[in-house]
């Protein structure tokens, strides 16, 4: 279980994460980002930055590859907004939950739709 020190850094980091990623990254390849999360270590030497991108496939390659290239600039953001002992360093990665839970609520609408109907007369 997560302590509320730690949640709340998280927090903080994904904040500081999706301002500088929004209004400051310059970067071409990085297309329309949202920081869902960001889990650090509890050594807070490491962090994992989950993030979710608008766009096919190949933008999404794309844009996490320009995430990996800015991390250096990212990290000295983090470093410079929040006061920490350790600067995390940073790894980002593709958080597929919104496509999962597209994927099930599809499947639900479908199952509901299909369920309505009677075939057999009744």
């Amino acid at each position: 279980m997560r302590s509320a020190r730690m949640r709340r850094v998280d927090e903080a980091m994904r904040a500081v994460l999706s301002g500088a990623i929004a209004t400051e990254l310059k970067d071409p390849r990085v297309g329309f980002v949202t920081v869902t999360g960001v889990k650090t270590s509890p050594d807070l030497r490491h962090a994992r930055v989950y993030v979710s991108v608008l766009g096919s496939e190949a933008e999404r390659t794309a844009t996490i590859d320009g995430l990996r290239s800015a991390h250096g600039f990212l990290q000295r953001r983090l470093a410079a907004e929040l006061t920490l002992k350790h600067t995390p360093s940073l790894t980002f990665e593709y958080d597929d939950s919104v496509d999962r839970s597209m994927r099930i609520t599809g499947l639900l609408e479908e199952r509901a739709g299909g369920g309505d109907r009677r075939d057999d007369g009744r």
